[in-house]
């Protein structure tokens, strides 16, 4: 099995509903978000998956939470945008384009600081 991934980023701002914390107030993140896919093929060029694509599709994704306060985007608007809540809402966007030709989407793992990240992988 080969487990191939690639990182792009973006910036946003959120606050937590209902914590009690510096974070319930406004505050940004250069947020990492990392897209992982496995694959057991190699296609003729040898590559399990074109890093091009997954780089494209993961920016297609993310380019609607740059630069905005998360908590105006939906689902977001209901639910907290803690890094859990963001991994599992990339994944579910993503895993109707990237699981295709033997290539399976494995997990998103996102990044709100250097040193703090979640992966959300589906059971």
């Amino acid at each position: 099995m080969y487990y191939l991934s690639v990182k792009k980023h973006f910036e946003a701002a959120h606050f937590l509903r209902g914590y009690k914390g510096k974070c319930e107030n406004l505050h940004g993140h250069r947020y990492e978000v990392a897209l992982k896919v496995k694959t057991g093929e190699l296609d003729e060029c040898g590559m399990g998956a074109d890093f091009s694509l997954l780089k494209t599709r993961l920016n297609e994704v993310l380019q609607s939470y740059d630069h905005t306060c998360l908590n105006d985007l939906t689902p977001f608007d209901n639910i907290n945008p803690s890094a859990e809540n963001i991994a599992k809402d990339i994944y579910d966007k993503l895993k109707t384009v990237i699981n295709k030709k033997g290539v399976e989407l494995w997990g998103v793992e996102v990044w709100e600081s250097p040193d703090s990240s979640v992966l959300y992988q589906p059971d």
